[in-house]
């Protein structure tokens, strides 16, 4: 899109771009309501320790107070007293100064963000499998020209509208789609095949329909041969996974599975894609693996018009996790506990390589150690609301109740910011420029179009004073300041320097060449060489260059259904809202369109519970319990109930979920738990 500003304000415009050819969904179009709202944060607030009430506040008083309380925390409770919560929404720039900052700044090991519950076991899969994490391996518009194109947990009929083009033009080129939900989603709707299993039971699935396929002799034996290794535990390991076990594990028919088989193992083009539904899992690594497995069994994976993809969920959920927000990671996709990754990356940052703390524990486990005697005392936030995106939110909200110190920057007063001691006012996406990489790895660059309002300040302005005023005297005052520089240009550059040679490398990507190329896929190691829109066609990156197969096989949920807790919980978004809400509830036209929240169930199984269309409705877990009007709906399960996450308050799924985490990933099982139900 393109923006316009003239006497009236802000306005949307569309762009011809490649990925979504104009095309916006409704919070895209509605985006710049949000620039002049009225509810927009204009200046820092601080907590009146008489009253306990946030109050507008000088930058001076609001800097110094965090500044005094890093200091007071650290110097009782050591460096890692402080942790740092980023966001998948940052620009590239951001999100790598939000690393740097957590790492020579506070010196902490203390650092994840929220992608942690968005693109975590995605990204652990495709690195084993393939030695490289990039959602998509090949560009969106191969997807159109897809002859079957398998859907895994995926709703972008409501979560990416744009790339239903790419559907649409599947389907009129004579292709076939296939759609795996619990429940009959606007996307499966769509589908060709609508394959709809108990939550949870996705791996099995995966691995009847890989038993099918050698069973049949789809299997493509040389690929298998000569471009991976592992093959023959996971042959060995599916071998017990015969069709009728898995129909009467998930619910999916025999037939079904053999046709999906069937359209994967002789459709020409074929395309793999997992999302949230199959990630969210404490088995989300196994889950996704196991599809990895499939497509890798099929010799997909760099077939041209073929593959194995994921697809994101945050606006910048791709470089989001590339440049060091992750707890074990530094950027260009390093691991913080290599040797060589260390030196290379202090090298650029001009400290010694002893000097960086190792790695930090992921994002649940670093919020639920929030304010216990062995965990954070202080934490800042950038761009996150874990008060309504976090599991068991609840606990969450409790643990940051107990900091002695909470610092968010935000452009809103969220309901995590609503608890701070400190709330840092941020530009907006319209105010500062930056790049973005989507899920095809292609950077992108993003343009101001016009400042901040006077009392307004960018995440880069606010961690270049932080590290400014951390600093022990003027002299070295100055030398902070220019070691974390404001301009988004010169973090970029730098970026590029401590990205080199990494597995996510932009050493080679400039903003003159993103602007003249319509974005530069990663890697892309040198200015005057090739990017890389399509990776795989001749080797994986892995030492060796074949991808890896890793036997995985179905395990229960962590909490399964009992007499008392009989029905399973799960949950997901609607057409009009995004993430915790923080923005799209504020926007009247988003907000008409999806006002609250609401408890998804099958006719019969309200019938049971004597519950009629809009009675307010119970849903309760072992962690807490959520209160909404019930919507009746024959497109899902009836042992099933469903709710949105963006809402707070009563309506708060999170209130809800299981924190059980996958241990690869550290996933958290958003997806399901055990409830029970009843009317309000």
């Amino acid at each position: 899109m393109t923006l316009r500003e003239d006497d009236t304000g802000v306005s949307v415009h569309p762009r011809q771009f490649p990925t979504n050819r104009g095309g916006l969904c409704q919070k895209g179009w509605t985006a710049a309501e949000l620039l002049d709202h009225p509810e927009r944060l204009t200046t820092p607030l601080l907590r009146d320790p008489a009253t306990g009430e946030l109050r507008p506040a000088s930058w001076e008083a609001a800097l110094d107070r965090v500044v005094t309380g890093i200091r007071s925390v650290q110097q009782d409770a050591g460096r890692d007293a402080v942790a740092v919560f980023g966001g998948g929404g940052l620009t590239n720039e951001k999100a790598y100064a939000l690393g740097k900052f957590a790492r020579i700044g506070l010196r902490t090991r203390h650092i994840d963000y929220n992608g942690r519950f968005c693109m975590s076991s995605a990204a652990a899969a495709g690195m084993r499998a393939f030695g490289i994490d990039r959602g998509l391996p090949f560009p969106l518009a191969d997807l159109g020209r897809a002859d079957t194109l398998l859907l895994v947990g995926a709703n972008p009929a409501e979560t990416m509208p744009p790339l239903v083009r790419w559907l649409t033009e599947q389907r009129r080129n004579g292709g076939r789609l296939i759609v795996v939900d619990p429940r009959v989603t606007a996307t499966a709707r769509q589908a060709d095949l609508h394959l709809q299993p108990l939550p949870g039971t996705d791996l099995a699935v995966a691995n009847a329909l890989l038993h099918i396929a050698l069973t049949e002799g789809w299997v493509d034996r040389s690929y298998v041969a000569e471009r991976t290794t592992g093959f023959e535990a996971v042959r060995r390991s599916v071998a017990a996974w015969w069709p009728a076990r898995a129909e009467q594990l998930s619910g999916v028919p025999v037939a079904d599975l053999e046709e999906t088989a069937r359209a994967l193992g002789t459709g020409g083009r074929v395309i793999i894609l997992t999302a949230r539904g199959a990630e969210q899992h404490a088995k989300g690594v196994d889950t996704v693996t196991a599809y990895v497995n499939l497509a890798l069994a099929l010799g997909l994976p760099g077939r041209d018009g073929s593959g194995y993809g994921c697809l994101t969920g945050q606006g910048n959920g791709q470089g989001g996790r590339e440049h060091g927000q992750k707890a074990d990671q530094l950027p260009g996709y390093r691991r913080i506990d290599d040797p060589a990754a260390r030196e290379h990356v202090a090298g650029v940052w001009g400290v010694p390589a002893d000097e960086l703390p190792g790695p930090g524990v992921p994002a649940y486990q670093l919020l639920d150690s929030l304010g216990t005697p062995d965990g954070p005392r202080a934490l800042l936030v950038f761009g996150s609301n874990p008060v309504v995106s976090a599991p068991r939110a609840s606990r969450i909200e409790g643990r940051l109740r107990d900091l002695d110190l909470l610092v968010v920057a935000d452009l809103l007063l969220s309901e995590t910011a609503a608890l701070a001691d400190v709330v840092l006012p941020t530009a907006q996406w319209a105010e500062e420029d930056g790049t973005m990489t989507n899920l095809e790895g292609r950077v992108l660059r993003r343009r101001a179009l016009r400042p901040p309002p006077p009392d307004v300040r960018t995440d880069l302005d606010i961690i270049s004073a932080l590290a400014a005023r951390l600093a022990p005297d003027e002299a070295a005052a100055t030398e902070a300041a220019a070691r974390f520089p404001a301009d988004p240009a010169a973090v970029f550059a730098e970026l590029r320097r401590a990205s080199a040679g990494g597995i996510a490398d932009y050493a080679g990507i400039s903003w003159a060449r993103i602007d003249g190329d319509d974005g530069v896929w990663w890697p892309c190691p040198t200015e005057d060489g090739p990017d890389t829109p399509r990776l795989f066609a001749e080797r994986f990156a892995t030492p060796d260059g074949r991808a890896r197969f890793h036997p995985v096989d179905h395990r229960p949920a962590a909490e399964e259904v009992c007499s008392a807790y009989p029905l399973h919980f799960t949950t997901g978004r609607v057409l009009a809202q995004y993430q915790s809400g923080t923005q799209t509830r504020r926007v009247p036209a988003l907000r008409r369109a999806a006002p609250e929240a609401f408890v998804e169930l099958h006719p019969d199984l309200a019938a049971r519970l004597g519950i009629d269309d809009g009675d307010p409705v119970r849903v309760t877990s072992r962690r807490g319990e959520l209160c909404a009007p019930a919507r009746l709906s024959a497109g899902i399960r009836p042992d099933t109930v469903f709710a949105p996450f963006h809402y707070p308050g009563a309506g708060r799924a999170n209130s809800v979920t299981n924190d059980a985490v996958d241990p690869i990933s550290g996933m958290p099982e958003f997806k399901i738990c055990a409830v029970r139900v009843a009317k309000a």
